[in-house]
């Protein structure tokens, strides 16, 4: 697998350790859309360190003992040994080939460090940079409600909730969302 120097990649699973005798590998999903990594092929592992390599995979199911966890492995990887070398490697995809999402809906790497302007009634015609995503806070598991925008301001942290009457257009490719602030929000977050 060789790829272009500029080749942008998402993580989907981080290898916790080895699992089973065959060079499996036991990892934490941090991807919504597991049941699309059997049919990939062609991954990346990288380390904290930026060191990375091309691997193919052999197999991969989600562990129904473990919620959040999966079992990969990959071509080549064939004892404990080797498995336990990849503890802490973060498994990778290319970016064009993360699920598409429904219209309305945004991955979170996406909203992390796109600028936040303040766009008050059409009438006025202006707008204010708030700050820029810092994060992106959801509820609790079982729990109802709406994802919070966190941003850094000059303030300090503000939370806008990532609901459509409030983030009034978001354009990913300009890193840009325009949000209508109810009255009160900002004293709610001070």
């Amino acid at each position: 697998m060789s790829d272009p120097p500029d080749q942008k990649y998402v993580t989907v699973a981080r290898i916790l350790r080895a699992r089973g005798n065959k060079g499996e590998v036991r990892a934490d999903l941090l991807t919504d859309f597991p049941e699309r990594l059997p049919h990939l092929r062609e991954m990346l592992l990288r380390g904290q360190s930026g060191a990375e390599r091309a691997v193919v995979l052999r197999a991969f199911w989600v562990d129904q003992n473990h919620p959040g966890q999966g079992v990969f492995h990959f071509e080549g990887c064939d004892s404990i040994d080797a498995a336990e070398r990849l503890r802490g490697l973060e498994v990778q995809i290319p970016y064009e080939q993360r699920a598409a999402l429904p219209t309305g809906s945004y991955f979170v790497s996406d909203l992390i460090g796109c600028s936040v302007f303040e766009v008050p009634a059409p009438a006025r015609g202006w707008s204010s940079s708030l700050g820029k995503v810092r994060d992106v806070y959801f509820p609790g598991e079982g729990q109802p409600g709406t994802p919070l925008l966190a941003l850094d301001t000059v303030d300090g942290e503000l939370l806008v909730p990532l609901a459509a009457d409030i983030c009034r257009r978001i354009d990913i490719a300009a890193r840009r969302i325009e949000v209508e602030l109810p009255e009160g929000l900002r004293g709610l977050n001070g």
